[in-house]
């Protein structure tokens, strides 16, 4: 995993960088609850220059999804 991609979702999310792996979910910490994840949302389109479709949004449930969802784009972290 792009150590880049693993500090934006620690830094977003305000944990330590350990803790951002493919198994981290939405909703399985207290940190990563609705705010969170459109901030996440706009961290990533910000870092990435991408603008993330609302589905994608919606789908990205975990870091290994939102990992998916940006090769969509044709990004690879």
């Amino acid at each position: 995993m792009n150590p880049r991609f693993r500090q934006l979702f620690a830094e977003t999310l305000n944990i330590p960088i350990e803790q951002v792996t493919d198994e981290l979910t939405y909703n399985s910490i207290r940190q990563w609850d609705s705010i969170a994840h459109m901030a996440l949302v706009a961290a990533i389109d910000a870092e990435y220059d991408t603008m993330l479709e609302t589905e994608d949004v919606i789908d990205m449930s975990s870091v290994k999804k939102a990992r998916e969802i940006l090769k969509k784009y044709g990004i690879e972290v």
